[in-house]
């Protein structure tokens, strides 16, 4: 197991109706088989001992500070009290919980941002849960952007890839509709990803000099011109600026043959055009294990590449592995990046 000198993680609670207490709570009884580095979680220690009691699992649980969290984390599960708001049914979303969420990812970060603790794993949030509450961000990312923006006073701009055994994917747009991909990319745009995801691949992934493939946005990235123009005009200029900084960038690439087994060796990180073109692969090469990590902050933040599977909340069937991997992968990071002990 970690040892208890490590700086601990912060878990943030994410909606609490959904399988976030599930698989904190099957991570933990496996802490010692899986060797999981110490975590506090943040969140509401009601729902954990209901959600417990409902997956009849034996886990003892304790209020605690960040100081403690790692003796502690050894003989039980440490929480830094956030309360949900309501009661909680576990597959029942309800917008009273909106707030308590909020306040989690809050405090993890403001914890990260202080020093408290090495980096930050986000448990699965409902965006229509949080946008039923006023909510007024597209998603996680770019809710600790902003977040990372005040603490900092200067801009941030975040960068999400998927991390997975077999391949690391970023969308260089993320959630906005298919139709707006087009009116969104620009050259600037693909250059700014670009620089983020190398800077970071160096310092906390440990890549001396990062391969990054860069696929085009039409079939065939466009066929010259014919399927589109988008590829030459936009990406085809933005992979030479790269170049030119000494960036090892190349493309643009067909996005249908990027992701096969010999393709995939020849690159670190695919860097992709909209959202589903980047997570459709990382996902179908890594479900259980892909995590996604967000790029471009002062903090190391990752999560579970799932969402919060509310059917199968509180049914002893959600599966941990991709909290595991986040897990891991934060604390890896977060030593990388010179933020644990």
């Amino acid at each position: 197991m970690a040892s208890s000198s490590l700086c601990p993680l912060a878990l943030s609670q994410g909606d609490p109706a959904g399988i976030g207490p599930d698989i904190t709570l099957a991570a933990w009884t496996r802490r010692d088989e899986l060797a999981l580095p110490p975590f506090i979680f943040i969140g509401d220690p009601d729902v954990l001992a209901a959600r417990a009691r409902l997956l009849d699992l034996d886990v003892p649980l304790r209020e605690a500070d960040c100081d403690e969290a790692a003796s502690v984390f050894s003989r039980a599960l440490p929480i830094l009290p956030v309360s949900a708001g309501v009661t909680v049914v576990a597959g029942e979303p309800h917008v009273a919980t909106a707030g308590g969420t909020i306040a989690a990812i809050e405090k993890a970060v403001a914890l990260a941002m202080n020093g408290d603790v090495a980096a930050v794993v986000t448990n699965p949030i409902a965006k229509s849960v949080l946008y039923a509450a006023g909510f007024s961000f597209p998603g996680h990312t770019e809710f600790l952007a902003d977040l990372a923006s005040r603490a900092t006073g200067r801009p941030v701009r975040p960068v999400m890839m998927l991390a997975g055994p077999k391949l690391k994917a970023i969308p260089v747009t993320i959630h906005i509709p298919l139709s707006e991909v087009p009116h969104a990319l620009t050259e600037d745009l693909i250059v700014e990803t670009c620089r983020i995801a190398d800077a970071d691949l160096r310092q906390n992934f440990a890549i001396a000099r990062p391969r990054l493939a860069v696929a085009g946005l039409n079939p065939h990235a466009g066929e010259e011109g014919a399927i589109g123009k988008e590829d030459q005009q936009i990406v085809h200029p933005a992979i030479q600026r790269l170049r030119a900084e000494g960036i090892d960038a190349i493309g643009p690439l067909p996005a249908d043959t990027m992701f096969h087994d010999d393709a995939r060796r020849r690159y670190d990180v695919a860097i992709c055009m909209y959202h589903d073109q980047a997570l459709i692969p990382a996902k179908a090469l890594g479900f259980d294990e892909s995590v996604n990590v967000t790029l471009g902050l002062p903090f190391v933040r990752t999560s579970p590449d799932h969402g919060t599977a509310f059917a199968i909340a509180g049914k002893g069937i959600a599966r941990e592995a991709s909290l595991v991997a986040a897990l891991r992968l934060a604390a890896e990071v977060g030593r990388s990046a010179g933020k644990g002990n």
